[in-house]
């Protein structure tokens, strides 16, 4: 378990312990549109806390769930339209600025 009692990110960890580094952003970096799968929660500033993590473990934003950024508010601010799984939720940008992604390169025709 991570130290502030949350997630480990896995595929950070190689057969032999050593820490590797794979690219990745906040959910709230994405494109609309565009494809990633969950790697980490953690903690993102003053507005957020334990609870907030617990939340969004429980919506299913889980390490390795497939996640999507449907569109963006007004502005291109809040709510975020974020689709887990085949679910959708609409997240504030604290929220979202907790959730670590992996980008899923598109493949062409």
């Amino acid at each position: 378990m991570a130290p502030h009692g949350w997630f480990v990110r896995c595929d950070q960890l190689s057969f032999a312990g050593r820490l590797t580094l794979e690219p990745s952003l906040i959910l709230d970096e994405l494109e609309p549109g565009q494809h990633a799968t969950v790697a980490a929660l953690r903690l993102a500033g003053a507005a957020v806390d334990a609870a907030v993590l617990q939340r969004l473990g429980e919506l299913g934003f889980l390490p390795g769930e497939p996640v999507r950024l449907l569109r963006r508010g007004p502005g291109g601010r809040e709510p975020l339209a974020v689709q887990v799984g085949d679910t959708m939720f609409a997240l504030r940008r604290a929220e979202a600025a907790c959730i670590e992604v992996t980008p899923i390169a598109e493949v062409g025709p």
